[in-house]
């Protein structure tokens, strides 16, 4: 099934027509400095898109005269919307953590105010998604070959590294140059291991700093960020740009952007004869090869990912479950 997604509000609309209380309300919400930048953009448009429901559907009142029925009526108008069900569960939460904003810091002016996502409220099931099927490291090599063969160092390096440390898309655009002269790690007993760590990235996490981690990479994607790193210096001698994801421009290279990574995967696509390759889909193919292929302990490969717990590496990992079909009949 293709999702579809809703408009966003015209800046026109916000400004001359939402209720200016609740504009009010949602811009100094949105003001507290505690969400990420991404985070930050997708609440406001969260926001601003309740905003017009009000206006439309709900006589354009004041949030805080909203009654739960209004909460339930604007998710079956997001359902109606055939939005699938992750993106109203945003939403849902968006309008959830600004109700509970106002419950918590306006309660003298509006003491009789409920967060209108009650528990009676129930949320909408996951929709079902296509089935993930992980990168083999055939596949990967495969596109390796053709990028080696194509020249393509940029995306070379990005296939190496992003598959090595198991990151995500976002925090791969964070890599910086200065990593290309990193020594591999060294232990606290002095001992050299076989593997690099870069500088601190904003990982996954909640508010505006998130969770600042460094991640892990080998030999091999090493090799491909300082060749593209060599190969960006022969082309424009005063390169300033810090990151080691990027695009060219007339005088110099800035960070690529997240949708690159998109574009690239498509192509990734084609080499490998039409199967779907997405960003995420190397930190998911990196934890089921570690694991079923190379037969690595859950641990350790929670370890690489991040995670706080090994359930949520298990759910990374993509298992073939024939085996024990087999041994049942």
């Amino acid at each position: 099934m293709a999702y579809k997604k809703i408009e966003d509000v015209t800046d026109d609309f916000w400004e001359n027509e939402v209720n200016d209380y609740n504009k009010e309300l949602i811009e100094e919400f949105l003001s507290q400095g505690q969400l990420s930048k991404q985070t930050l953009k997708q609440y406001t448009s969260a926001l601003k898109i309740f905003a017009k429901w009000v206006y439309d559907f709900a006589r354009n009142k004041n949030i805080t005269d909203l009654k739960p029925r209004d909460a339930l009526k604007y998710q079956n108008w997001l359902i109606s919307k055939e939005l699938s069900s992750s993106a109203i569960k945003f939403k849902r939460s968006a309008v959830s953590s600004l109700c509970g904003y106002i419950e918590l810091y306006f309660s003298d002016e509006h003491p009789d105010f409920r967060n209108i996502y009650s528990k009676s409220i129930p949320n909408v099931a996951k929709t079902s998604s296509k089935e993930k099927i992980p990168l083999t490291t055939k596949e990967i090599q495969q596109i390796i070959t053709y990028l080696e063969e194509k020249k393509e160092w940029q995306k070379l390096a990005y296939v190496y590294f992003t598959y090595s440390s198991g990151c995500r898309r976002e925090e791969s655009r964070q890599l910086l140059v200065e990593v290309a002269n990193y020594e591999k790690f060294i232990d606290k007993k002095g001992n050299q291991k076989e593997y690099y760590l870069t500088h601190y990235i904003r990982a996954k996490g909640q508010g505006r700093e998130g969770k600042q981690r460094k991640f892990s990479f080998d030999q091999k994607a090493m090799d491909a960020i300082r060749k593209w790193i060599e190969y960006r210096k022969e082309q424009i001698e005063n390169d300033d740009c810090p990151f080691v994801f990027a695009s060219k421009k007339k005088d110099g290279y800035k960070q690529l952007s997240p949708n690159t990574f998109n574009s690239w995967c498509s192509e990734f696509s084609e080499v490998i004869g039409g199967k779907a390759v997405h960003p995420h889909l190397f930190r998911s193919s990196r934890a089921t090869n570690a694991v079923v292929e190379d037969g690595l302990d859950i641990k350790k490969v929670q370890k690489l990912l991040g995670h706080s717990s090994s359930q949520t590496t298990e759910i990374y990992v993509v298992r073939d479950d024939s085996d024990d079909l087999d041994d049942l009949y």
